[in-house]
């Protein structure tokens, strides 16, 4: 079972192997509202942990997607151009932004597990 983490700007990474797939978690996408327009990262980019990698615009603002982890980004998920309600329709499943092969493992351990991540939620309603 593919391993999962979650950042504090809501971003979540699937692990396989050495390849992280990345997108944001249905809190962000819930307060963000109808996702309109991603812009995602080129094929073959460098991605630092932390650092914007896609831009996400819904009717209500645009928000940026940060890079969970560093590595290179070996895929991106091309239905967004045209169907980026994806993100709002399963935005932990088929709305993924983009896969990254992780460069440091190491930098997994500064993620919150699902648990984690489902408390630090709670904390700010």
């Amino acid at each position: 079972m593919a391993q999962v983490r979650y950042t504090r700007e809501h971003e979540w990474i699937r692990i396989d192997g050495d390849v992280g797939t990345v997108g944001i978690t249905d809190y962000a996408q819930q307060q963000l509202g109808d996702v309109v327009f991603v812009e995602l990262p080129d094929i073959g980019s460098k991605v630092r942990a932390g650092v914007e990698a896609a831009v996400v615009e819904s009717v209500k603002a645009a928000s940026e997607v940060y890079a969970p982890v560093g590595g290179e980004v070996v895929a991106i998920n091309e239905a967004l151009a045209d169907e980026p309600a994806k993100v709002n329709a399963d935005a932990v499943g088929s709305g993924w932004f983009f896969k990254i092969r992780i460069a440091d493992p190491g930098e997994l351990e500064g993620l919150m597990e699902s648990a984690a991540y489902k408390d630090y939620v709670a904390g700010l309603n």
